[in-house]
């Protein structure tokens, strides 16, 4: 066992790397403000370009801009001089990520970088830097020091380049009043994906319309709820639904009474049952039968009865 206290080593990490981030707050300038008003008005797209551990940190800050509507490319700055500067177009606005400002490559770079004439946007942890100097906007991710021991690894440094990204990234978002629905058509595969583009429909209209009508006997509910599969039936009169038979009321019925021969489906139905229309996303179903702690929901399309949502229908497509 290493003579180390490993909880407070981690505690000392995380604090010094949140301590790094509140200091962003004080470089949240007029050229931070300037970089978003020109890439509103881009009609190129932002070339992210950095070296090292910034050139990861670039590409992250490249998947972001593009899952939120602002089209970006990553540049790696060694590939970049030998024959990647051919991604950059006219009208494309360059994002340069480093520490030091000073690395050879970076040096060698930026010249060519002006030559294009596109304007250059440095993410920076050193305002006198070369690249600092070149540059045509600062987003300053200055920090007093890394969080390694030997304060060499990027680690601290990292942390504030990616929030500086973020914080670009979301106000481009909240500028462009990029929604929900916007983020679906970026992100349509997994979880994520089906909770913001699966309808409702997309699953009650697989699975029928069980229904029986208020004076169905109880052997008529019970073959109905049987066929369908879903555990449960609409009571469905002229004026449309007027209650939901359940699995549960089934049971609870039969808990109720001896004899269930007279009964019908008016006797032992829920009355004002919960229901979606088919137009809303399945994630509101869910949310919908968490709140009231139901399997099932009746789905609707302009008033009238349309089928139902089971909670196995959303299991089944991962959206829980």
């Amino acid at each position: 066992m290493h003579n180390i206290d490993i909880k407070k080593t981690a505690i000392e990490t995380l604090e010094l790397e949140a301590g790094a981030i509140r200091k962003l707050t004080q470089f949240i300038d007029h050229d931070f403000i300037t970089v978003v008003n020109q890439i509103l008005d881009l009609s190129g797209r932002i070339i992210v370009t950095g070296i090292g551990k910034s050139a990861i940190i670039a590409q992250k800050i490249v998947a972001t801009l593009n899952s939120t509507g602002t089209p970006a490319i990553f540049m790696h700055a060694a590939d970049a001089i030998h024959g990647d500067l051919g991604i950059i177009q006219e009208h494309d606005l360059i994002i340069a990520l480093s520490k030091s400002g000073n690395t050879p490559e970076i040096k060698v770079l930026v010249p060519f970088l002006k030559q294009t004439g596109n304007t250059l946007v440095a993410m920076v942890g050193n305002m006198d830097s070369f690249l600092a100097q070149h540059a045509n906007f600062i987003l300053n991710t200055s920090v007093e020091r890394e969080a390694c021991p030997n304060n060499l690894a990027p680690t601290t440094s990292t942390t504030a380049q990616l929030a500086m990204g973020d914080a670009l990234a979301v106000c481009l978002q909240t500028c462009r009043q990029f929604s929900d629905r916007d983020f679906a058509k970026y992100h349509p595969g997994g979880t994520l994906g089906k909770q913001l583009y699966l309808k409702v429909s997309d699953l009650s209209d697989n699975n029928g319309k069980p229904e029986v009508s208020p004076s169905a006997n109880i052997r008529q509910v019970l073959i109905t709820i049987t066929k369908y599969r879903l555990g449960a039936t609409a009571v469905i009169d002229t004026n449309g639904i007027v209650g939901i038979i359940t699995d549960g009321d089934i049971r609870r019925m039969l808990e109720k009474h001896e004899d269930v021969t007279h009964l019908v489906a008016n006797d032992i139905m829920t009355q004002s049952p919960k229901t979606i229309r088919r137009a809303e996303l399945a994630a509101d179903a869910l949310h919908m039968m968490r709140r009231h702690n139901i399997s099932q929901l009746l789905v609707t399309q302009e008033g009238h009865y349309a089928g139902i949502i089971h909670i196995q229908d959303l299991l089944k497509e991962g959206i829980i």
